[in-house]
């Protein structure tokens, strides 16, 4: 098995052979921290963990500040989601929607009515910025949040009998008029050029009629990006022996007419889970885990850049970039340096010398 060394990438390209530079684009933060989410906003980066709350960084003092129970000023450590604005922060917990309100320095929280328990399950948040709206995943229902008003409207998408096609992971935005909402069964794309009430607004997605190439039982739809006229959906997996075909995982590439490819094992990744997708230039990031089907349990398994031309898979040596933990959860690629989230940290990989247009061929991992 071949593992790529993504600074020996960076040395090529700046025609440079000391390894101890490289290293120097590198930088290590919050050690120990379960990184779920990362954003940015003009001078700061918003970090959302699963254990120590949410944290701010402010690119111009470098100095960070934390929010959690155990700094007395939010009353929970467990988030999934954050998303910002102008005036607002918002991060999704287990247990509600929280918001932090710049002008005052202050979060508060809100429950939902609707969904029962589960539906204060927050699992993703996306900013509109041009309608002011803020879109909210919730294990039950997509809710939109009107900042003119400040009004919250809530959207049951499920379909027939299936619940999990109303159980939200993951919101992206496509361009000025789309809207993809991926679930534990499937994708929803929304039109908001059109009414949410009207059902010619909605398209949905699932795993058959040869969407995601008829694999397994159910796709749970863990992360979409966008590149060229391709989408990249990272799936989740879930197998046991009860169920060896519920999810089986996998990155589903579609190029929005009829062509579905996948990217698994099968072409080199270490297994087929994906916790997240992350894109520089011409390479697609991954985020692997395995899932344990007799134990119930994720395990991380590293970093994988795929060459979004050719298809081809390498396997980044986490070594390398000072990564302590094979599980790789977020991406935010600021321009300059991707952030990536980790079960033990948060990282940051400078591409100054451009290495986003990446012009070296990359070989494939073989394994």
């Amino acid at each position: 098995m071949k593992i790529i060394k993504i600074f020996f990438l960076i040395l090529l390209f700046v025609l440079q052979t000391d390894f101890s530079t490289a290293q120097n684009d590198v930088e290590v933060f919050l050690k120990g921290a379960v990184v779920t989410d990362i954003k940015q906003e003009d001078g700061f980066l918003w970090i959302a963990t699963y254990g120590q709350g949410i944290y701010r960084y402010s690119f111009a003092e470098e100095k960070w500040i934390n929010f959690s129970t155990k700094s007395g000023n939010l009353e929970n450590d467990l988030f999934y989601t954050i998303e910002v604005s102008n005036n607002y922060v918002w991060a999704g917990a287990s247990e509600g929607f929280f918001t932090y309100t710049k002008k005052t320095d202050k979060w508060s929280k809100r429950k939902f009515a609707q969904g029962g328990e589960f539906g204060n399950w927050i699992r993703s948040l996306g900013y509109d910025e041009k309608e002011n709206i803020l879109w909210i995943g919730r294990f039950r229902n997509i809710t939109f949040l009107d900042l003119k008003t400040m009004k919250y409207t809530d959207i049951n998408r499920m379909q027939g009998k299936d619940e999990k096609s109303n159980n939200i992971k993951s919101i992206r935005f496509d361009g000025d008029s789309l809207i993809w909402f991926g679930t534990e069964s499937g994708v929803h794309v929304y039109n908001k050029k059109k009414k949410y009430t009207e059902p010619s607004a909605w398209g949905y997605l699932t795993n058959k009629n040869k969407n995601f190439l008829d694999d397994g039982e159910a796709v749970s739809v863990s992360d979409v990006l966008f590149e060229g006229e391709n989408i990249w959906f990272g799936a989740d997996v879930f197998i046991t022996k009860e169920q060896p075909e519920f999810n089986v995982g996998g990155i589903y590439i579609y190029n929005r007419l009829y062509e579905w490819n996948r990217i698994s094992t099968a072409n080199g990744l270490a297994a087929n889970g994906i916790y997240a997708l992350g894109r520089t230039g011409n390479y697609i990031w991954a985020g692997v885990y395995s899932f344990d089907g007799k134990e119930k349990l994720e395990h991380g398994k590293g970093l994988f850049i795929i060459n979004r031309i050719n298809r081809n898979v390498s396997e980044v040596d986490l070594n390398e970039i000072q990564v302590s933990s094979a599980s790789i959860l977020s991406f935010h690629f600021d321009g300059k340096n991707m952030w990536i989230g980790t079960g033990e940290g948060l990282v940051k990989v400078n591409f100054d010398n451009d290495l986003a247009k990446w012009p070296i061929p990359v070989k494939k991992r073989k394994g």
